[in-house]
């Protein structure tokens, strides 16, 4: 008893220590979270770099408000947010009902496309926080600001079509020059592999985008066309080509508010059907006048400048010689840059031409084969308005008419996956279902120690191939070195290395770490070839190294040759070519040999059973089950 009594004074005794200590540290940890306090309070570097934070950002009091509202929106109760949540919902959807689109440049409009995407606005893996599409889609990005006259460069990219997948230029479309080269040199940007090996030129519009300056009806010039070029036109129209532009890295857009929705870029031309024009076949026109509308945002209180908000388009087509008769200039000439406007009667500075049926420009030669003149002309107008900079992206995730058809094609595929998984499974469970009844059937060990089912191949499983292993080791070194360069891509996304914005990039980071991986590929196929006690281990490093680049540029190479044939404006420059064997023969080559250096030089590889010296006899197998009428 006495023992019993003193084990339990002890152990009081330490419960009372150990109390002590803790509550002495707690009293410690306190005290020192309001020094820290304090002192945060009291230093005013720290204050003016809160004061520069609350202006930093783009929206200033409306985004605070947005900021208080999202931390009230957190105390709140579940309840409470499934009301807020209902209430929105039912005031949304009255928006609708009252007719109220999504892809307009007012308050109401970027209200409701943000509902939309709310889903799609939020980042993180397990607590999903809500942000902007600028913060998800191109994380980093911060906007760029223009002073008032500013020139505000507008570059041309592909003419693309939905129904054929030949990209053309767009100065290999009838069009006016490009601007001088100074100005070319002042806005240059700078292209990288992926980017020349997708075809991706950047290249300076025609057109003078001067900050917050209007402009009416502007001539542009004077295009003369006729014969081969002109049935080439008729053709891009009737493809339905359409004319890609970005201005402050933002795609043109066409808006409907009518129809609710919104496409990228504006169509070369447009056809008419005989119901419309009373002919016989159908008529093609060409749209020649182009209405752009800048819409930017102002706040002198945050940032100094104009920020681009949104960058439209709305075609049109009209017949200047109708109008007057304009002059046959040549293509090399801008008329506004050289300050002349000779011949454009119909195209004034106070005008605005209009879709007119009666002044439609048709692609069509003069009676007696003589050559078209087409006259190229636009004006632009800045509209301001207060949607901020990083919800200028909401409008291109709505409204698009394609959106439903990708969706169900997405659907379609995976229930194609679901159903063939099914199945296989049901296939092999059938097959399968003997051998494990067997198996659940043993009721010995003398049963268990006799070999059935999988256990007959168990001494074969690695047996090196007798015929053709150097074909093994070369596909399974090529393979590790594209998956490695894949998953480094993948970790290099994650880390966000590369920009989403600069095109070509991820292509380009792909090329180079397929090329630094081959030490991966070199080793990988090495071990597996010691492993099959072969000698040809020169042959195989070759192999390794040639076998897999030399199928992918062949193809390339046909591919680009009927590419540079049809005049596609992805076909891939000489200077590149000659750069990309640069780097398979004196960089991706050296590094597999150098993998498979190390591969011959490693201890070769141990297998976990033993294998028979004697190979298990296949059975023949009926002909339907032998290649090729197995594969079909």
């Amino acid at each position: 008893i006495w023992t019993k009594k003193c084990s339990t004074i002890a152990r009081y005794r330490l419960i009372n220590r150990t109390m002590a200590r803790s509550t002495c540290s707690a009293r410690l940890l306190i005290r020192t979270a309001l020094l820290l306090s304090i002192c945060f309070l009291l230093n005013p570097a720290d204050a003016g770099r809160r004061g520069f934070r609350k202006n930093k950002h783009d929206g200033g009091e409306e985004r605070r408000a947005q900021e208080d509202e999202k931390e009230g929106a957190r105390r709140v109760g579940r309840k409470e947010r499934k009301r807020l949540e209902r209430e929105k919902a039912v005031k949304f959807a009255q928006m609708k009902a009252d007719g109220q689109d999504q892809i307009s440049m007012t308050k109401e409009a970027a209200e409701l496309r943000s509902y939309e995407l709310r889903k799609k606005k939020k980042k993180g893996l397990f607590r999903r926080k809500e942000a902007s599409l600028a913060q998800v889609l191109f994380p980093g990005a911060s906007p760029e600001e223009y002073s008032e006259r500013e020139p505000v460069p507008a570059f041309v990219e592909q003419v693309e079509s939905k129904r054929t997948h030949l990209p053309f230029d767009f100065y290999d479309l009838p069009s006016c020059p490009e601007p001088a080269e100074k100005i070319q040199k002042r806005f240059r940007q700078r292209k990288n592999l992926g980017s020349r090996l997708m075809g991706y030129k950047l290249r300076m519009s025609p057109y003078n985008f001067p900050t917050k300056v209007d402009k009416g009806c502007t001539p542009l010039c004077v295009v003369e066309i006729g014969g081969k070029k002109l049935r080439w036109l008729r053709k891009l129209v009737d493809r339905q080509y359409r004319v890609h532009l970005t201005l402050d890295q933002l795609p043109l857009l066409m808006r409907s508010r009518e129809l609710n929705y919104a496409v990228r870029g504006y169509p070369v031309g447009f056809k008419a059907p005989p119901t419309f024009t009373g002919l016989q076949e159908d008529e093609f026109y060409l749209y020649n006048h182009i209405k752009f509308t800048i819409t930017y945002r102002e706040e002198p209180n945050e940032f100094e400048g104009v920020r681009i908000i949104g960058f439209d388009a709305h075609p049109v087509s009209i017949d200047y010689r109708k109008e007057g008769e304009i002059k046959s200039l040549t293509q090399d000439t801008n008329l506004e840059a050289a300050g002349k406007a000779d011949g454009f009667s119909g195209c004034q500075a106070d005008s605005s031409p209009i879709n007119d049926p009666e002044s439609y420009l048709k692609l069509r030669s003069g009676s007696s084969g003589e050559p078209l003149n087409i006259g190229f002309s636009y004006e632009v107008h800045w509209q301001e308005t207060d949607i901020a900079w990083a919800d200028r992206w909401d409008v291109y995730l709505v409204g698009s008419p394609d959106d439903e058809i990708h969706y169900f094609a997405i659907v379609n595929s995976l229930m194609i996956v679901v159903f063939l998984t099914g199945a296989v499974a049901t296939i092999m469970i059938r097959t399968l279902k003997k051998d494990i009844a067997g198996y659940n059937e043993m009721q010995t060990i003398e049963e268990a120690q006799e070999e059935t089912g999988w256990k007959l191949v168990h001494g074969d499983v690695f047996r090196p191939p007798q015929s053709y292993p150097m074909l093994l080791c070369v596909l399974i070194g090529s393979g590790a070195q594209i998956g490695s360069a894949f998953f480094a891509t993948l970790f290099a996304s994650m880390l966000r290395m590369l920009n989403p914005i600069k095109k070509g990039q991820a292509l380009t980071a792909v090329v180079v770490l397929y090329v630094f991986c081959g030490v991966i590929g070199g080793y990988v196929s090495a071990r597996l070839y010691k492993f099959c006690d072969a000698k040809a281990w020169k042959r195989n490093t070759i192999a390794t190294a040639l076998a897999f680049p030399a199928v992918i540029v062949s193809m390339f190479m046909v591919l680009n040759i009927f590419l540079r044939i049809v005049g596609a404006a992805t076909a891939v420059s000489f200077l590149t070519v000659f750069f990309i064997f640069l780097l398979w023969g004196c960089v991706a080559t050296p590094l597999v040999f150098v993998g498979s250096y190390f591969g011959y030089r490693a201890d070769k590889i141990e297998v976990p059973t033993k294998t028979n010296q004697i190979a298990r006899f296949i059975p023949e197998v009926p002909y339907y089950a032998s290649p090729p009428i197995s594969n079909m």
